[in-house]
Order: structure tokens, then sequence, then C-alpha cells
């Protein structure tokens, strides 16, 4: 790979974690100020679907960002499992709530997301013929 096209890579994807760290900053900042229960966060995420489908924004401005982040995931989510071992004693004591709510919310999720992939799947069978 020549070093031109490494720079124009790396440019690429700095550039995609600038736009998706002002999405993420602007829907904190609205939050906040608007005092909406919704997490900053949630809303930049928003605000940056709602982007990407009207067109604003263009996905290969981002892929490149958001593909490093989506394939490193595991490593954001180890705050959160070391956190997890301040509260073991509680969670000892409260496992069986916890692992009926853990199973039940994950049977949830697989069949809703079943009957919309289901339904997804039919309507695009219908639209062929």
């Amino acid at each position: 790979m020549s070093p031109k096209n490494d720079k124009k890579g790396s440019s690429r994807l700095i550039e995609g974690f600038v736009i998706l760290l002002a999405f993420q900053l602007a829907g904190t900042i609205i939050s906040d100020k608007l005092q909406i229960p919704i997490p900053g966060n949630v809303l930049g995420l928003g605000f940056i679907t709602i982007s990407l489908i009207a067109g604003i924004v263009k996905l290969e401005w981002v892929d490149e960002a958001a593909t490093l982040l989506v394939n490193n995931l595991a490593l954001f989510l180890i705050p959160a499992g070391v956190g997890i071992m301040e509260y073991f004693d509680l969670i000892a004591k409260e496992w069986l709530p916890i692992s009926l709510s853990v199973i039940l919310s994950t049977l949830a999720v697989l069949l809703v997301t079943a009957k919309v992939t289901e339904a997804l799947q039919n309507k695009g069978s219908d639209d062929e013929r």
C-alpha cells in the first residue's frame, strides 16, 4: 500500500470519528439543555440515523469508523464487567430474579426478532410477485 493511500484511509477514519462524535455531542447537549429523559448518545444515534436516511451524511463518511467501533465492541464492555464486580454480593443474594429476567428478556428479544424477520421476509416475497 502506498503512503498516499494510507494517509487517505486514516484521514477518512478520523473524519468518520469526528462526525460520529459530533452527533453524540449534539445529542448529549440537547438532552441536557432540554431535560429530555433520553440519554444523549441515544439521541445522537437517532440524529445520525435520520441524517443517513435523508442523505445529509453519506455512509462512506462514517462507514470505516463505525466498522472499527463495532469490530472492537467487546473492549467497550470491559469497564461494565469490572464494575459488576463491585456489586457481587448483591448479585449473589439476588441471583434468581436476575437470572429469570435475563432469560425472559432474551427470549422476548429472540421472539420479536424472529417475528419481525418473518414479516419482512414475507413482505419481500410479496413484492417479488
